[in-house]
């Protein structure tokens, strides 16, 4: 079973005091699913929003799928709150929690949520390599987390290729200054989940730029199967 695109845009780029109408206009437009990114001010210097609005976020779109992207420096501590606020993907970052990456998988799944783990740029992707099978989502991510409008690290595409060479039916997530600029680099390397801020929230016709994301991923996608059979 080939990998799906997905495109999830970043909400934090929309205006946060109204955030259900611009999450659900987002959704009506072909999104696969919301990225919501939660920063703590420590382990990264900005600082968004917690479980409280994610879960009044849940309380008006009952049934879409939503991911946190928990640019925190203690993920543990956010495990029960997010999963009681409705969040279906908990990604989080491994490098504060380097030692306990395991045990905050473990947690993560049985609090009834998804694992995704995510790397900084200045993370080698053979650290996470070992909790793979533990995760449903890798996120490379293609700028420093923390700050939007950041300019896209191509740099980073041989993480994505050498985990989709690896694990083919990851699900290998981007983020960071993507957007219909940047989307065939990401393709190509193998990434099917894209989070898109500013370029899909910001665009005059959000489908259409969803959809051109969709549809570069799914040509790569289905390119790559051909050349495996």
């Amino acid at each position: 079973m080939p990998v799906q695109a997905k495109i999830g845009p970043s909400i934090l780029n929309a205006d946060l005091a109204d955030l259900a109408n611009e999450s659900q206009k987002l959704l009506d437009n072909g999104a696969d699913y919301l990225h919501l990114d939660v920063m703590d001010g420590h382990f990264v210097p900005n600082l968004t929003f917690g479980h409280s609005l994610v879960k009044c976020l849940r309380n008006k779109i009952k049934k879409d799928f939503f991911e946190t992207h928990m640019m925190v420096s203690r993920p543990q501590q956010w495990i029960e709150p997010m999963a009681d606020a409705g969040v279906n993907l908990y990604t989080f970052h491994i490098e504060p929690v380097m030692e306990e990456v395991a045990n905050v998988c473990r947690k993560v799944r049985e609090s009834g949520m998804k694992v995704g783990l995510a790397l900084k740029p200045g993370t080698e992707v053979q650290v996470v390599e070992r909790y793979v099978d533990m995760a449903d989502v890798v996120l490379v991510m293609t700028v420093e987390p923390g700050f939007g409008g950041q300019s896209f690290m191509a740099n980073m595409m041989p993480k994505v290729e050498r985990l989709r060479t690896h694990y083919p039916n990851l699900d290998i997530e981007v983020d960071g200054g993507v957007g219909p600029n940047t989307i065939e680099t990401c393709a190509k390397a193998g990434a099917n989940m894209i989070v898109s801020g500013t370029a899909v929230i910001q665009a005059p016709n959000q489908r259409n730029v969803i959809n051109l994301l969709r549809d570069t991923v799914q040509k790569y996608t289905n390119d790559a199967c051909t050349h495996v059979h």
